[in-house]
Formats: structure tokens, C-alpha cells, sequence
């Protein structure tokens, strides 16, 4: 059931909040939670409330066998990989230089499709793209980020790493044809990478020694539930409920989310090179998603 406009957009923006404050959530998460069990205990609890939702509103099915290469995917890619990834990273990297770094996936996106998918890289979309990797070269500069320090060159390659892995799942998405819908596979997904995540955990760092602390019990709970399983729940709402572009335009909303919340809640710095890289990315994102929908809607004619 399609929502009403007003109602869309208001969970789209509880989406983009919940997304954006999900970063320095994991960052204040990687000091008490190894990330390959932050990981894995996310991806478990995201499990159990999708199974729940799913089940509760009667759209709980049995993944098809045709979609065993977009589950394989997501939850390879995205749940495995981008996660474990992206919390290693923020081990060592402030919470909003990680957020510009992981949202620089659809550029990668943009400078891929045309070999994966064949799709078309416009003038336009070109533009957009070289707009945003200005952005990535001036957060990486030596003038903005110390180039002699070991442990923020490797978290800024893992970062990267995970935008680089976000961005294969998405074109793994696109080229699929979906049988069941993306929500009511997610669940699935999500299992077998608390499954892959677990192994991987116990192998790596064997059972782990946390201090469950209340603040850590809730940061996990608002992780798994509000910023997955629930924000993965009213993002398929909204992407029913408005236009494609206007849902691709409002992400792009998330990363300054996410810098504006790790400046106020973890005290994190707000220079020049990081607003301006942040500014480029974001503007290098818009005018390449405009780009597409424009020839999207040219092809289409």
C-alpha cells in the first residue's frame, strides 16, 4: 500500500536520520565490539526484526531459487563485506571523513555501469562524476589528512574498499531480474551474513570479550534495528510512495546527516577541506543521478 505524500516524506526523512546516525553509532561501537562481531551481531538482530515485520504483515516468504544471485550479493557485498569494512575503517578514522569516503559508491557506480551494464556515461553524468572525485582528492590530500600516519592510510582504503563493494552489490541488483521483492529477501540475507560474519568472527577473534554496558546495548539495538532492519523497512515504503529520483536526490541528504551528528554527539572537528569535500561528493552525486534520470527518460521516449 502506497503511503500519502506528507507520510512518505516523513519516513523518509526518519531513513536518512536513522542512516546518517548510524556512522558514529559504529564508530563509538568499534571501541568495545570487534567489527567482524559488530557485524555479525547487526546483521542477527536485523534478521530477527525483519522475520518479525515480514511475518506480522503476511509478506514473510521462502526466498525463490532465481534470486540465489542477488541474495548471494547483498549479502555478501553489502552485509559482509561493506559492514565489516566500514567498521574496521572507522576503528581508526573519524566518524565524518568515513561517511564522505563511504558515500562516494554511487560515483563508482556511475564509472562502472557502462562496462557491467552497458550502460551510457553522459557528458553530463562524466561531469558529475569528476565533480566528486575532486571531492574524495581533497579529503585525501596530504593538507587535510597525515599521509605518515599507518593506521589512517589503511582506514581510508578500507573504506573505500567498502564504497568499491556497495557499489558491485548495486550493480549486481540492477542487472538481476527480481523475482520476490528486495525487502522480503533481506531477512535472508541478512542470515547468511550473520552466518559468513559469525564463522569469520570466531576464526579471527574467537568468542568475544565485551562489556555490556548498557550505552553498548543500546547503541547495537538502535544499530540492528533502527538503523537496518527498520530503515530498510520504511526506505521500501518510500521508494513505493514517491518518484525513483526524488528518493536517489534525498539519500544524498545522509552523509551530511551523518557529519553534522559526529560533530555535535562525538565532538569530531568540522574543517574547511572536510565540508568542502563533503559539499563536492554530495554535488558530484546529484548531478550525476540527474544525468541518468535525464537519459533514462530519453530512452524512454
Amino acid at each position: 500500500m502506497a503511503l500519502s505524500r506528507r507520510a512518505a516524506f516523513a519516513l523518509f526523512g526518519i531513513v536518512v536520520l536513522a542512516w546518517g546516525c548510524n556512522w558514529p553509532v559504529t564508530k563509538i561501537l568499534v571501541v568495545s565490539i570487534p567489527p567482524l562481531w559488530l557485524a555479525a551481531l547487526r546483521a542477527w538482530i536485523a534478521c530477527t526484526a525483519l522475520l518479525v515485520i515480514l511475518g506480522a504483515s503476511g509478506r514473510l516468504i521462502l526466498p525463490p531459487r532465481a534470486d540465489a544471485p542477488v541474495i548471494l550479493g547483498v549479502a555478501l557485498l553489502h552485509m559482509v563485506a561493506f559492514s565489516t569494512l566500514t567498521a574496521a575503517g572507522l576503528a581508526w578514522l573519524p566518524a565524518g571523513k568515513g561517511i564522505v569516503l563511504g558515500y562516494t559508491t554511487p560515483l563508482w557506480v556511475a564509472l562502472a555501469a557502462p562496462a557491467v551494464l552497458g550502460e551510457r556515461l553522459t557528458q553530463a553524468g562524466a561531469v558529475g562524476v569528476g565533480i566528486g572525485l575532486t571531492g574524495l582528492a581533497m579529503l585525501l590530500n596530504p593538507l587535510a589528512l597525515d599521509w605518515s600516519r599507518h593506521e589512517t592510510m589503511l582506514g581510508c582504503a578500507f573504506v573505500l574498499a567498502a564504497a568499491i563493494c556497495w557499489a558491485a552489490n548495486i550493480l549486481v541488483g540492477r542487472a538481476h531480474r527480481w523475482v520476490a521483492t528486495p525487502l522480503q529477501l533481506l531477512p535472508w540475507q541478512a542470515a547468511l551474513a550473520g552466518i559468513v560474519l559469525t564463522g569469520a568472527a570466531l576464526v579471527r577473534n574467537g568468542w568475544p570479550h565485551v562489556a555490556w554496558t548498557p550505552r553498548v546495548l543500546g547503541l547495537l539495538a538502535y544499530s540492528g534495528l533502527v538503523g537496518t532492519a527498520l530503515a530498510y523497512w520504511a526506505m521500501s515504503m518510500v521508494t513505493r510512495s514517491l518518484p525513483a529520483l526524488t528518493t536517489a536526490l534525498g539519500v544524498t541528504a545522509t552523509p551530511l546527516v551523518g557529519i553534522a551528528v559526529a560533530t555535535a554527539a562525538l565532538g569530531e572537528p568540522l574543517n574547511g577541506s572536510l565540508a568542502v569535500a563533503a559539499g563536492l561528493v554530495v554535488a558530484g552525486i546529484v548531478v550525476s543521478t540527474l544525468a541518468a534520470s535525464t537519459r533514462s527518460t530519453a530512452g524512454g521516449r
